[in-house]
Formats: structure tokens, C-alpha cells, sequence
């Protein structure tokens, strides 16, 4: 039997189709982009710059997480469910307590002189605490300060902080800044 040769077939155009669905592909799809924790870092200080004066301890508020994802806030265990209030109470010192943080008098828009907290929260983890829990706490300190800012809005402008203006918002965050404190994690112990 004689050996048929099979018709060739005109691969010239292909090359042309893949690289068209590549541009095709690369065009249409949408790439998700994975959001972090928005954390504005204190600028790096130069050899030959005084360092700042040390922080009063009444004026930090300290959170600790172990590696078994308990916390210690201010030296005693506290349940998760309780952090938000308490930072509430640190953050905003109502009753201008002597071991909450110091006032100052600040020229704030909107607010004419205004007395603002000289409030930080120091956050420290162990390094086997879980990510979840890192992220649970986190989420209960900024919540403070939105819900914080909330009610400052709905007090003075009758509207929740979402909805002031760009101005409105500014003037908010100058009484109410979040200043989160994260040291770097190690072995914390504590809060069992």
C-alpha cells in the first residue's frame, strides 16, 4: 500500500490569532488589587535632628496581643468585644480625667478654639499572634475613632462624618486624629 501524505496545513495566520487574544485578554480583564491598612509612617529621623521629647505614659494607650490572641490593653486583660469603648474613653477623656490623656487648645475650622486629646494608641503583637486578630483589633481601634467622629459630626453639623464636606471632614480629623502607634512584634507574653 502507497503512503498518503497528509495536506499540510497553513499555520501562518496563527501566530496572528494568539498574539490577538493575548492583546484580547490583557485588555478585557480586570486585575483585583489587594488593599492594605492605610498607615501614614513618621518620616525618618536624621542623624543630626534632636529627637522629639518622650511621650507622658498617661497619654498612651497601650494594646498588647499574645501569641494565644489574647489582649492586655493598659496593663490588664480585656476581652475584644470591650476594646472599642474603651479606646472611645481614652480617645475623647470626657471627664478630662488625670490618668487620660492631656488637652490642648487648638484653633480648629468649624470649632473655633477647641480642646483635643493628645491621645496615642501603642499596638504591640507578639509574633504568633494570628493575622485575624491582629486585623479584629485593628478594626475595633479605628472604629473608635470613626464612631468618635460620628458623633462629633451629628453634635455639630447634624450629619454623620460620612457626609460633611471635604473641609467638614478635615476639621473633624484635627480633633479627633488616629494616631496608631505599631511597634514591631516579638514576644509580648501577658494577657493569658
Amino acid at each position: 500500500m502507497a503512503r498518503r501524505d497528509a495536506p499540510e496545513v497553513n499555520a501562518g495566520s496563527m501566530a496572528d490569532i494568539a498574539f490577538m487574544l493575548l492583546i484580547f485578554f490583557l485588555v478585557a480583564t480586570t486585575m483585583d488589587v489587594d488593599s492594605g491598612i492605610s498607615r501614614i509612617l513618621p518620616p525618618i529621623i536624621e542623624d543630626d535632628v534632636e529627637p522629639p521629647p518622650p511621650i507622658k505614659e498617661r497619654n498612651v494607650f497601650v494594646v498588647l496581643i499574645n501569641s494565644n490572641n489574647k489582649l492586655l490593653v493598659e496593663g490588664s486583660p480585656l476581652d475584644i468585644s470591650q476594646l472599642r469603648d474603651k479606646a472611645k474613653e481614652f480617645i475623647a477623656n470626657p471627664s478630662d480625667l488625670d490618668n487620660l490623656p492631656a488637652k490642648k487648645d487648638v484653633e480648629v475650622d468649624f470649632f473655633g478654639s477647641y480642646e483635643v486629646s493628645k491621645q496615642v494608641i501603642s499596638l504591640q503583637n507578639d509574633r504568633g499572634t494570628s493575622y485575624k486578630m491582629y486585623i479584629k483589633v485593628q478594626n475595633e481601634l479605628a472604629a473608635a475613632y470613626n464612631e468618635l467622629r460620628d458623633e462629633l459630626s451629628l453634635q455639630k453639623f447634624g450629619k454623620p462624618y460620612s457626609e460633611l464636606s471635604k473641609d467638614k471632614r478635615k476639621a473633624v480629623k484635627r480633633i479627633f486624629p488616629q494616631r496608631i502607634s505599631e511597634a514591631e512584634p516579638k514576644n509580648v507574653g501577658g494577657a493569658e
